[in-house]
């Protein structure tokens, strides 16, 4: 039997208004997930216990050029974004997005919130930060418009190396944490506390905020369903 034309019409508006549903959320994880991710790396700052390693270079930068932190993070976003082209890496809405929001949110987030001296605060904004960053990485990877600036650098640089994304990410994870503590970033507990939690935090965040009828989020969330989080996750923020 041939379908009648109302009905066709009415299954038509019926995918329409689904296909319009999942990208208003898509877009909505992205950019609350990119906010949010900034609001984590302020908490960290604020907590004073210990930055991940690329806040940590960062901070060293920023120490040194009178920039906010945030700003900095904006322009080495950009810089680092640069570097796609020659390894022809497609960079998307998430993307450029990243390179953004992130900064400003971090210095917006560092501004309303003050500077607490007693560790009776500050732990609990270490463990805050870290748990936040895991939310929001599993936020904005799931809308899946595209991996971070340092990440497509990370998955570019393994393409063309042929090695493995661990070794990648590490050398240049290591590289950045040195030369941000040489010029005076902050590492301390919370940077080994941010590499041992925020693998299994992005994982489990990846699934819980996994689009309906969504076969995965891409290689950059494959890599963190497989359990190996930061060390091998072309990703979030940073």
């Amino acid at each position: 039997m041939k379908q009648s034309t109302g009905t066709r019409r009415g299954r038509s508006l019926s995918i329409s208004r689904g296909s319009g549903t999942h990208l208003v959320r898509r877009l909505t994880q992205l950019y609350v997930g990119l906010l949010l991710y900034g609001a984590s790396a302020a908490l960290m700052v604020r907590a004073g216990l210990g930055l991940d390693p690329w806040d940590v270079f960062h901070q060293g930068v920023s120490e040194h050029t009178g920039l906010s932190i945030g700003m900095v993070s904006i322009i080495v976003g950009a810089v680092v974004l640069l570097l796609w082209w020659p390894m022809r890496e497609r960079p998307g809405l998430g993307t450029v997005s990243n390179v953004f929001l992130v900064g400003l949110s971090m210095d917006a987030t560092l501004w309303l919130l003050p500077q607490p001296d007693a560790l009776a605060y500050r732990i609990p904004l270490l463990l805050g930060g870290v748990v936040l960053n895991g939310a929001a990485t599993g936020l904005y990877i799931s809308a899946r418009f595209g991996p971070g600036p340092r990440d497509g650098l990370m998955t570019g640089l393994h393409r063309m190396t042929g090695r493995s994304i661990r070794l990648v990410r590490t050398g240049i994870e290591v590289v950045v944490l040195v030369t941000g503590i040489l010029l005076g970033g902050s590492a301390g507990v919370g940077t080994v506390l941010y590499a041992l939690a925020i693998g299994p935090l992005a994982q489990f965040f990846l699934r819980f905020f996994a689009l309906p009828g969504s076969t995965g989020t891409g290689e950059t969330s494959r890599v963190v369903a497989r359990g190996e989080g930061q060390q091998e996750r072309p990703a979030p923020r940073s």
